[in-house]
């Protein structure tokens, strides 16, 4: 049992049934590093079994019931029939992501490819990749671009942004009107001399000029070290420009742990800002969405941790006292203020999660009775032959 108010206790319970997380059918296949994938057994070898897996996750968590496609890593035939299956297995297609940076034509960028025909083929793709979205009855179509160049003078740099922002106008008015654009950024790779989108300021001045569909994307760890995210997410909230999360851990770059891995207390501070923001709830628009790179760990229990960890820090935000943060804030308290937070970032929420799980007829353990399940084992033995998913390396 808490020792919390039952008040708080049940204004948090009520926060926390609400809360979606989105899963990437990409982190169940198997995906590493640069340098090695290793792989293993058991991963999905269709679209279909990725749906299978995200499904177990929600199973286990009850707020994970959303999964992101990436096209064409999870390229089918019919695509209502994928979404179907999802409806089937108590889960929804989420978010449609483009992959415009694993062909060999796109070695100079996509969109903003100095050859016309190679700006065309990535547009067409982008257009096809809203067709998915009317296909599974998806409203996000997330933009992630590679481009960029890797010396001095090998591109125009503004005529690079002109491309890209006549991209982002073609695909804008294609979407529906349910339908959002939401553009991700990057500091750096595969581009390190210049990346055409490689920050919050340079993916929000796209999605102000593109249109009111247009949102930004924040990856966790798409920043210069030290960077201030929780400052990015309560400007992007400000403007109302914040359409989503990527979230993940990172300790020099791109490292796409899992979420809280690295920094569990920077992962309280962005939840705390949307906290602030009313922004949590399905209303306010934001995609909870985890995009992560499990090599070592295995895909379902690594997935189901992830989303525990947004979960306890979520819990941790909402436990701020808003009234005494202002108070010591408009006193000057800096010391009170920092305490404030401090107290929350504190509390063991452990056992309010669990007695809200319980609640939700769930196990109070997800990944325990993930493993006690047997489904771990199940799988292996059934995903014999074929080939298994994945993005190679």
């Amino acid at each position: 049992m808490t020792d919390l108010a039952p008040d708080t206790s049940a204004r948090l319970a009520r926060a926390l049934r609400a809360q979606r997380i989105e899963t990437p059918s990409w982190a169940f296949g198997n995906s590493g590093t640069r340098f090695k994938v290793f792989a293993q057994p058991g991963v999905p070898r269709t679209p279909f079994e990725k749906i299978d897996d995200a499904a177990t996750v929600h199973e286990f968590t009850g707020v994970a019931g959303r999964v992101a496609v990436h096209i064409p890593w999870d390229r089918v035939d019919d695509y209502p029939a994928l979404a179907r299956h999802a409806t089937d297995r108590g889960i929804a297609i989420g978010t449609v992501n483009a992959n415009v940076f694993q062909d060999d034509d796109y070695k100079l960028g996509s969109v903003a490819n100095p050859d016309p025909g190679i700006r065309r083929k990535a547009i067409e793709h982008l257009l096809a990749c809203v067709d998915v979205m009317d296909a599974t009855a998806s409203g996000d179509l997330k933009l992630w671009f590679a481009d960029g160049t890797n010396y001095p003078g090998q591109d125009h740099l503004r005529d690079r942004q002109e491309r890209l922002a006549e991209a982002l106008r073609q695909v804008h008015h294609r979407l529906g009107d349910h339908q959002r654009l939401l553009l991700e950024y990057k500091l750096f790779e595969p581009a390190f001399y210049s990346t055409d989108v490689p920050d919050w300021g340079t993916a929000h001045l796209h999605c102000v000029a593109t249109g009111p569909r247009a949102k930004v994307v924040i990856d966790t760890g798409h920043h210069a070290p030290g960077t201030n995210i929780e400052f990015i997410v309560a400007v992007l909230l400000r403007a109302g420009r914040l359409g989503g999360f990527d979230f993940n851990s990172r300790f020099y770059a791109d490292d796409d742990l899992m979420v809280g891995a690295a920094d569990p207390f920077q992962l309280f501070r962005i939840m705390h800002e949307i906290a602030l923001g009313d922004a949590l709830g399905p209303a306010a628009g934001i995609t909870f969405m985890l995009d992560q790179c499990h090599n070592i760990e295995p895909k379902i229990p690594a997935v189901i941790r992830s989303v525990m960890n947004v979960q306890e820090a979520t819990a941790k935000a909402l436990l701020v006292d808003a009234a005494a943060l202002e108070t010591a804030q408009r006193a000057g308290d800096v010391l009170a203020a920092n305490a404030v937070l401090m107290d929350a970032y504190a509390t063991d929420v452990r056992p309010l999660l669990a007695e809200l799980r319980e609640g939700l007829g769930l196990d109070p353990d997800p990944v325990g009775a993930y493993h006690r399940s047997g489904h771990a084992e199940r799988i292996r033995d059934e995903r014999v032959g074929g080939t298994a998913a994945g993005w190679g390396a």
